[in-house]
């Protein structure tokens, strides 16, 4: 089991965590040659006779993230029986790229200038290029997803791109109205993240023909995968991007109200609840107001809560997995799982 310190960064079971961090890097490497084919495709679809756009896309891609998606979509098809074909590989890299747009548009969404300690392009360059690079980035997606010849992943391209725009309205929507509950944090984090994974898996399940209760079981394991890895995004927002101390405040300041300090103001009989109540809703927070915010959301409880849902729904997603039956390794794929809870950044 892993453990949690009360303020969102492990001090416990250093033998586990060191563990799960031995696992996913093995897998990596086991992984890496269906990675750089992956990320060969990606350079290759994205190329163009336009030298800005070569420029811009040419440095957004020096700098891979964790890649965890076409991961998920190349140990999927394998846990489920397919090799990884050419057909494998573009699904894993339209995905790559859609998932990449989204980034490109959310960085100008949040006025954001660093992304993986690396200027973001609207940084760089300026909103305009960064909107017009991610449009291009979609529309290459398609263009890509469309040599798979499966209508079923050509419709788990489009309509991702739906489920990630709601997800985003969703959540500009309940800043300017102040609507914070449970129940919508769960359905924003379903469309802008979860739905990505659930993507993912469905690609890797159709490239390996697989039955409709394998496919099933796959979604829901990937829908529950998606939560954890965005509640344990949000539990960083609390702390230090380095190590304990000032918290970032980062959502605080664009207006996202997540699962710690949701859950701390449904306290309504805890010290300083009316306080943070009335300080979230007049808005437009400053350094000090943010930090009073989260002060308040990890003495209130909210980080032990997050913690002990995100461990919860680990476990939900372990038993959905087990649905596959004895034979089915599934060890890779909760790997993956314990890492993104495991996971410092």
């Amino acid at each position: 089991m892993i453990k949690f310190h009360k303020f969102g960064l492990f001090t416990e079971d250093f033998v586990n965590l060191h563990s799960v961090m031995t696992d996913i890097h093995t897998i990596r490497r086991a992984l890496a040659p269906d990675l750089e084919s992956i990320n060969s495709l990606i350079a290759d679809r994205l190329s163009s006779t336009n030298p800005l756009i070569n420029e811009v896309i040419g440095r957004y891609l020096s700098h891979k993230g964790k890649q965890l998606r076409p991961m998920m979509v190349v140990l999927t098809a394998r846990l489920l029986g397919a090799a990884v074909t050419d057909r494998v590989i573009a699904s894993a890299a339209s995905i790559e790229m859609l998932h990449n747009a989204s980034l490109i548009h959310d960085d100008v969404i949040d006025q954001s200038s660093t992304r993986h300690n690396s200027p973001t392009i609207n940084a760089m360059w300026d909103n305009h290029i960064a909107v017009l690079v991610g449009d291009y980035f979609v529309s290459s997606a398609l263009q890509l997803v469309i040599s798979t010849a499966d209508l079923r992943a050509i419709e788990t391209i489009a309509s991702l791109g739906r489920l990630l725009s709601t997800g985003e309205m969703d959540q500009i929507h309940n800043a300017a109205n102040n609507s914070i509950s449970e129940e919508s944090y769960f359905e924003i984090i379903t469309h802008k993240t979860a739905s990505l994974f659930v993507a993912c898996v469905e690609m890797g399940a159709y490239a390996a023909d697989a039955d409709s209760r394998k496919l099933d079981i796959m979604r829901r394991f990937a829908l529950l995968f998606g939560q954890c890895f965005q509640i344990k995004d949000d539990i960083f927002d609390y702390f230090h991007s380095d190590s304990l101390g000032k918290p970032t405040g980062n959502d605080l300041r664009e207006g996202k109200v997540t699962l710690p300090l949701i859950h701390a103001l449904g306290h309504t009989d805890y010290p300083g609840c009316r306080d943070a109540a009335s300080l979230l809703a007049r808005g437009s927070l400053n350094d000090d107001e943010i930090a009073s915010l989260i002060r308040y959301a990890i003495e209130a409880g909210g980080i032990d809560y997050a913690e002990s849902t995100l461990l919860r729904l680990r476990d939900k997603a372990a038993e959905t997995l087990a649905q596959l039956g004895p034979d089915a390794d599934t060890t890779p794929l909760l790997t993956l799982l314990d890492y993104i809870i495991a996971r410092d950044r």
